[in-house]
């Protein structure tokens, strides 16, 4: 199948920088570029494609802007490519919140793009052509949440790939506080990592910072996976601590969702929750089943409101989500079991 794309960008150079470096790939097609949002607008209503490559910096509205309209009005796969989104600034950060698929980093180099990405950009392509947004995806993110009614959990494990930025803002907004210590894997560009926790505990009560081995869990503190070299996982018994480890790629990650899963399900057995939530492949599926089975409560985020269903549908094809659920719902559900 043949990938459709358009490409947005103010500048005459970069598009046809990107339209030569996409034209050496079989399986994609450059349908049309456009250098302002309005004329993006309407491109994407005539031509329907299926990825959207955006800038940032445009005349008129910026990328960003524009984008939150595409994801509100007709969500469609986004790729950021922009100079603004290197080295994790606030705009990769605030693009992947919005429900950008991924962001793309322009070089300094002089052109703009690297001399040879190694196909990076065309990956990054060929990943968001597989989310397929349904209708009621942004339908159910608005409902109040359940009231939490204690019960007797003391961590909270959470694991998201693709969409998973967004779906965290949603999740971590009904955090209290005081909530129990909780640690994300969220698979990530390295780079992105300490600009993406910054802005997760800019929106949420509790305090977000990336994890460091050895620091003891504290309530009211969530602890974020860096990104790149490092599994995050949990040690100790009796007082529980993170930890960080620089071992192979496990279900095709590193961090890894199912290591994360599987140090809970030793360390806490049933005094634990795990959240699975949107994103493409199996990773985290095996880590929620042993989870399951150490006595753990156990969720998975519903078909219609996932970027991407396949983390969770194969953790729900393993009988490893005890509830599966709308991610307005994952806060209340995770947080009824808390001590």
């Amino acid at each position: 199948m043949t990938i459709r794309v358009l490409i947005v960008d103010d500048s005459r150079s970069m598009r046809a920088l990107l339209m030569a470096q996409l034209s050496e790939e079989a399986d994609i097609e450059v349908v049309a570029s456009a250098a302002s949002a309005a004329e993006a607008r309407e491109l994407i209503r005539s031509l329907d494609p299926d990825v959207v490559t955006l800038d940032v910096e445009m005349p008129q509205m910026n990328g960003l802007d524009f984008l939150e309209k595409i994801m509100r009005l007709r969500p469609t796969p986004v790729i950021i490519v922009s100079g603004v989104t290197q080295d994790g600034t606030e705009a990769a950060a605030r693009a992947l919140a919005l429900g950008a698929i991924d962001c793309y980093a322009k070089s300094d180099l002089p052109g703009g793009l690297p001399a040879n990405d190694n196909g990076r950009l065309a990956q990054l392509i060929r990943q968001a052509a597989q989310v397929k947004f349904t209708p009621q995806w942004r339908q159910a993110v608005h409902r109040p949440a359940v009231p939490a009614q204690p019960r007797s959990a003391r961590l909270i494990a959470i694991g998201a790939s693709t969409g998973g930025v967004e779906a965290l803002q949603i999740v971590l907004r009904d955090f209290p506080e005081d909530c129990p210590p909780t640690l994300i894997v969220q698979h990530l560009n390295a780079n992105f990592t300490d600009a993406v926790a910054k802005r997760l505990d800019a929106n949420c009560r509790a305090k977000v910072v990336v994890a460091e081995t050895d620091l003891p869990l504290r309530s009211g503190h969530i602890y974020f996976a860096p990104g790149g070299d490092r599994h995050l996982a949990v040690g100790g018994s009796d007082s529980l601590y993170t930890k960080l480890r620089r071992d192979d790629l496990v279900s095709g990650h590193r961090p890894s969702v199912d290591v994360l899963f599987h140090s809970v399900a030793r360390c806490a057995g049933r005094n634990a929750v795990g959240v699975l939530l949107t994103g493409m492949g199996s990773d985290g599926a095996q880590g929620l089943l042993a989870m399951a089975r150490a006595g753990a409560f156990t969720v998975a985020q519903d078909e219609a409101t996932c970027t991407v269903f396949g983390m969770p549908r194969s953790a729900i094809a393993l009988g490893a989500a005890g509830v599966i659920a709308p991610i307005d719902r994952i806060a209340a559900h995770a947080l009824d079991k808390v001590a």
